[in-house]
């Protein structure tokens, strides 16, 4: 039987460092100056703070200031020129396309973003579905509820499901819910929780045991 693949997005599918995350910092920033009124320097060390704390930004100023979710998802994750952004290697499509089985987007970003990135890429066809931090009620991963949701709504065995990611914490969510996991990484040694490393998408299809025919 095929696998369900699923794929985090930024610095999985694409590499969010060069441009990507470095707008998300800056435009979080200035939604925090401009809506608890504080300065430059104070505003982006409370986004750190809360981002080292809980795992997200978001998280934090939901807790401790009751910021409105989707309004801060929106302001936060606007791209003047998103295509000119994003960095991917270019046989991504290829690499994709040649993976037998369902595949599953699972982000911590907001819909709108995923769904731009996926277009920006040229590979949103390629998705079966598009698991949001809307749709995970506002509770990224790691937290196990996004998973579970997964394997609900898409009727999963989680034993049919790889995970392909570059953060370890969420790897290790997935392992003990039972799914296979990849991390995507520069690593040489194989962390706990991680059944494969890869340092390139490219190498997907070789993974032991799941080489489709003539490959």
């Amino acid at each position: 039987m095929n696998p369900t693949w699923i794929f985090d997005l930024d610095n999985t599918l694409h590499d969010a460092n060069p441009h990507v995350f470095p707008h998300i910092n800056r435009t979080m920033t200035a939604y925090l100056v401009e809506t608890l009124k504080l300065d430059e320097a104070a505003a982006n060390q409370l986004r750190e703070d809360y981002w080292r704390r809980y795992g997200a930004t978001l998280s934090g100023l939901m807790r401790h200031h009751g910021t409105n979710p989707d309004h801060f998802l929106w302001h936060t994750h606007q791209f003047p020129n998103l295509a000119g952004m994003l960095v991917a290697d270019p046989t991504l499509k290829h690499q994709l396309a040649r993976l037998a089985g369902t595949k599953i987007l699972f982000t911590n970003g907001p819909r709108h973003y995923a769904e731009a990135v996926l277009a920006g890429l040229g590979i949103a066809r390629l998705f079966d579905g598009i698991v949001h931090l809307e749709r995970v009620r506002f509770r990224p991963k790691p937290d196990p509820l996004g998973f579970r949701q997964i394997i609900h709504d898409f009727r999963l065995k989680p034993r049919d499901c790889i995970m392909v990611e570059d953060s370890l914490d969420n790897l290790r969510t997935a392992k003990r819910l039972g799914m296979r996991t990849v991390w995507l990484g520069p690593g040489v040694s194989l962390p706990a929780g991680v059944d494969w490393h890869i340092r390139r998408l490219a190498e997907l299809h070789r993974l032991p045991g799941l080489a489709r025919p003539g490959d």
